[in-house]
């Protein structure tokens, strides 16, 4: 049996960050990560679209919260610890500069993933920490104040144990033996799969500023959408999967949408219509976007609207304006199912954040044994929230491992 002070299931972005900094910290103890596949930072790689999204430019711990639909009021104390600033100063000292882009999302510089991996490998290496890879583990147990893990090839014994590997069924199952309560995984980040005539033949287009809700509930956001080959994405989309994500799997994907796609209400566009009528009057309603909508999707929700290819701003009629600030305002969409959202797997569900101390991530029902990242039931909206998690996470573990 091979012997260590502290073992991390799960090579990930959380696994590796608790092994660093213990491992800096105290110089003296045995670290070693087991991971089961034959990489490591699988999913730190293909993050932000292989450039490597690593948090998030929200610096008040309170606001930072808000984009946790699982996790909100539990991470408030440990982000008052360590969050996007302390974030960026820890790449920062390690010679990774980072960079905010206009949308609040942050890189590195050189908008490469392997500049992450290599940092962590590198500063793995340098405090002598054991990478293990292709140990998948079959049983873990408290056996005389030490936490025995057995593997397919290999056992290990540590006095700490760290778990750290993301969501999954099999790592859960182990939990739950042990007496932690599992909250059941959904899917937390997905895209709307959406078959209809008005977005069928305009895929790329971006509206900057919309309002999407579900019919009949009060899940409600905004910001940009996409239209895409299958339905939508984009943030607006994003954000209700996760705020959602409970409710629309008992909906079983199935459900309907209302937009508002000028953000604006009904009444006000119909006055902007028909002052618009007025003014551009020898003009072709299709060919004179207006509210700054892309002039595609204008033009489709003009004919969804029963305006014609031809027809002049003075010909349209009652009926057809009142149809148009519908389109515009409460266009109504069925969702029929989802896809993923690029190669970003989020899930909600997971170890029930009631068995958590989150002074320290330490499991209320075993001592040395810790929980950090998404094996939690904590998941955030796309744009670095779930890496932020994982990094608080795995520094207070790091810190308070023999307070």
């Amino acid at each position: 049996m091979k012997q260590y002070d502290v073992i991390i299931i799960g090579g990930g972005a959380a696994g590796f960050f608790a092994a660093i900094n213990i491992a800096e910290q105290y110089n003296n103890l045995k670290v070693a990560i087991l991971e089961r596949g034959k990489e490591v930072l699988t999913k730190v790689k293909v993050s932000g679209g292989g450039r490597c999204n690593v948090t998030h430019a929200e610096f008040i711990p309170q606001e930072l919260t808000q984009y946790y639909p699982r996790g909100e009021k539990e991470l408030l104390g440990p982000f008052h610890t360590f969050m996007t600033g302390d974030t960026m100063e820890w790449f920062e000292n390690r010679g990774i500069p980072l960079k905010i882009e206009e949308d609040g999302r942050i890189f590195p510089v050189t908008n490469s993933s392997k500049t992450i991996i290599d940092c962590f490998l590198n500063e793995a290496k340098k405090h002598q920490v054991e990478v293990l890879t292709n140990q998948s583990v079959t049983r873990f147990q408290s056996v005389k104040d030490k936490w025995e893990v057995n593997t397919k090839t290999d056992q290990f014994s540590s006095e700490k144990l760290i778990v750290a590997t993301g969501s999954n069924p099999k790592i859960w199952s182990f939990l739950e033996v042990l007496g932690h309560t599992i909250v059941k995984p959904v899917p937390s980040l997905f895209t709307f799969n959406i078959t209809d005539d008005r977005i069928k033949d305009i895929p790329g287009v971006v509206a900057h500023n919309v309002t999407v809700k579900v019919v009949d509930s009060h899940l409600e956001s905004s910001g940009p959408l996409l239209i895409t080959h299958w339905g939508m994405s984009a943030p607006s989309i994003l954000k209700l999967s996760a705020f959602g994500a409970l409710e629309l799997a008992k909906k079983n994907y199935k459900f309907n949408i209302e937009i508002n796609f000028v953000n604006q209400d009904y009444d006000t566009v119909l006055l902007v219509l028909k002052d618009c009528k007025q003014e551009f009057s020898k003009k072709t309603v299709v060919n004179y976007a207006q509210f700054d909508l892309p002039k595609r999707l204008w033009r489709t929700l003009v004919l969804a609207a029963s305006i014609t290819e031809d027809t002049k701003w003075a010909e349209v009629n009652k009926l057809q304006l009142d149809n148009l600030s519908k389109q515009l305002t409460k266009a109504v969409f069925k969702v029929d199912g989802k896809s993923t959202f690029k190669e970003e797997f989020v899930t909600a569900g997971g170890v029930d954040l009631k068995e958590i101390n989150f002074k320290n991530y330490q499991s209320k029902l075993h001592d040395n044994l810790y929980l950090v990242g998404e094996i939690i039931n904590v998941d955030a909206v796309t744009g670095g929230f779930n890496f932020q998690n994982a990094w608080t996470g795995a520094y207070i573990v790091a810190n308070n491992l023999y307070q």
